[in-house]
């Protein structure tokens, strides 16, 4: 595969993945988490996400078969998931976004999934490897490339709030739960959208 194509894989895959979005979820996410810790947290997730995204471009067609389970009931479960944490970003709880003041760090959720590795995402290896399974190798290295750039831009979460300040990261926050919601909602349409279609053509 022309290099072009990887390159334009692993910008679409980076888009997706939605690193810069998940800048105020990381701060949220990590902030009962010792100070020392957080640089493992953070790599740990991300290779986390990494090896699910990894598994759903090899097999998530064929583990989606297994469960009989669509790709739309992963987008309408991913949309409720993301709403609900979009709520909580745009309406501060005391519990903080996750509703965890135990002082416990994230394990998988919410960082790993649906964070980084989310609905969009998984979809979206799946239907590159569907489209062109000839090219796998190439979608790995697309994958590879947008998860070591993206985990880089989650490692410089605390140093974008230092730069932008308690109440701009605030101000940030609330606006990605803004778009958030909106995306959610989004994905929501969509899967019931296609839900409909598909009852459509059953008909």
């Amino acid at each position: 595969m022309p290099i072009p194509e990887v390159f334009s894989a692993a910008v679409l895959l980076f888009l997706v993945i939605d690193p810069f979005g998940n800048v105020p979820i990381v701060i949220a996410a990590l902030g009962n988490v010792a100070r020392e810790r957080q640089t493992r947290v953070i790599l740990r997730e991300c290779v986390a996400a990494y090896v699910i995204l990894l598994a759903f471009m090899l097999g998530g067609q064929t583990f989606l078969q297994w469960m009989q389970l669509s790709e739309v009931s992963l987008a309408l479960a991913g949309g409720i998931i993301l709403f609900l944490i979009a709520l909580r970003m745009v309406f501060p709880h005391p519990e903080g976004v996750f509703g965890d003041a135990s002082g416990t760090e994230p394990f998988l959720v919410p960082l790993a999934v649906p964070s980084i590795a989310g609905p969009s995402a998984l979809a979206t290896v799946m239907l590159m490897v569907s489209r062109d399974p000839s090219h796998r190798l190439a979608w790995i290295v697309a994958l590879t490339a947008a998860m070591a750039v993206a985990t880089l831009v989650m490692l410089a979460a605390y140093r974008l709030q230092r730069l932008l300040g308690e109440r701009g990261m605030l101000a940030v926050e609330r606006l990605m739960g803004l778009v958030l919601t909106a995306l959610a909602v989004q994905m929501l349409l969509d899967g019931v959208k296609a839900f409909l279609a598909s009852l459509g053509h059953g008909a």
